[in-house]
């Protein structure tokens, strides 16, 4: 039985639940919604989590209860919990410096600045592992810069990005339930090849 580990980043609480930093959870509450599965605390894993199977294989979808700051303590329990391969494990994240729609795969990389990265990056002790990069687009630019990334990464998705960001979500989820059946190499160039405007 294959086992897929599928992390989304973001912040937990009401507060942040549209926010364009919680495109990970947001994503993974789509996929599982979709398989009629439901998220439950698991202290020791510091995360919701929700499984099912999808062609015989195991599905464990997790979003962290740490915020995004801490992503990598519910990272490193998952990974020390069911001692996983990390190529098993994959992270899905907002990134403010891709156009909005725009999907990136790839299987090791820095940060890029995302807080959520970083901490993946420190607690696992390397930077070799999958992440699903989804983007929001970049602020409007205003004097205060730093302000201005931060109101527009907890900002909240607007309708008109939602229209689009339901697309990519599709796209996405599609790519991730073919995982065991196609070639990884297949599913990266489908997702860094996605066209928001050709759907």
């Amino acid at each position: 039985m294959n086992e897929i580990y599928l992390v989304g980043l973001g912040n937990p609480g009401k507060k942040y639940s549209n926010s364009r930093h919680n495109i990970g959870f947001l994503l993974l509450e789509n996929l599982s919604k979709k398989y009629n599965s439901n998220f439950l605390l698991k202290d020791k894993l510091k995360s919701f989590c929700s499984e099912f199977k999808i062609n015989n294989s195991n599905y464990r979808l997790f979003l962290p209860n740490t915020f995004m700051n801490n992503s990598g303590d519910a990272v490193r329990a998952i990974v020390d919990w069911y001692n996983i391969n990390l190529d098993q494990i994959f992270i899905i994240v907002d990134d403010k410096d891709l156009p909005l729609g725009k999907i990136r795969f790839r299987k090791k990389g820095s940060s890029g600045g995302h807080n959520g990265l970083k901490s993946i990056i420190e607690k696992l002790q390397t930077n070799k592992f999958n992440r699903i990069r989804i983007g929001i687009g970049s602020p409007k630019s205003i004097n205060e810069k730093n302000f201005n990334t931060i109101s527009h990464v907890l900002g909240n998705i607007s309708q008109e990005e939602k229209l689009i960001l339901d697309k990519v979500y599709s796209r996405v989820i599609e790519s991730l339930e073919k995982l065991n059946t196609k070639k990884e190499e297949l599913i990266i160039n489908e997702l860094n090849s996605f066209d928001k405007d050709q759907i």
